[in-house]
């Protein structure tokens, strides 16, 4: 196992009016560190996500480690087979190459942290789906840039179940 030293020289410091908003109800991201702001160790948002509605669809990270923290509400969260449905207060660590997904409970708004370590700069990787969300890029663009942000996307029976 290879040890990973982040460099930054100043603690980074988000506050709440500051952070860059992309999208809407029913899924609104709050970018609050990228990797580049804490010399690669992780990358970080905010995802408030209305009843029921989807937060990200099947995928895995080569390189990274996904931690989802709910700061309120429920959320089902897709880890490898299993649907866990994790609720204020719980926190649920995915490792890298694992499978996963996560949305709101049919229902139930959900409130996310959300952190990415060791860090990806992944905010542009936002600013993407939002230009989908708007019709400015094609769903299919997001094939392009995979490798990019390290997010590679797969079909998984177990969430298309649960989210019928």
């Amino acid at each position: 196992m290879s040890l990973f030293v982040p460099r930054f020289e100043e603690s980074v410091i988000v506050r709440e009016a500051e952070a860059e908003v992309v999208g809407r109800a029913p899924t609104t991201v709050r970018l609050l560190a990228d990797s580049s702001r804490t010399g690669g160790a992780l990358s970080t948002q905010r995802v408030t996500l209305t009843a029921g509605a989807d937060g990200a669809k099947p995928h895995w990270h080569d390189n990274s480690a996904e931690l989802f923290f709910l700061l309120d509400g429920a959320a089902d969260i897709l880890s490898g087979e299993d649907v866990v449905t994790a609720g204020r207060g719980d926190l649920v660590v995915v490792p890298p190459g694992k499978p996963h997904a996560f949305a709101a409970v049919p229902g139930a708004d959900a409130d996310l942290l959300i952190v990415i370590t060791p860090g990806v700069e992944r905010f542009e990787y936002f600013r993407h789906l939002r230009r989908i969300a708007v019709g400015e890029a094609t769903p299919e663009s997001l094939l392009e840039v995979q490798e990019l942000y390290d997010n590679h996307f797969l079909t998984s029976e177990v969430w298309e179940a649960r989210r019928r």
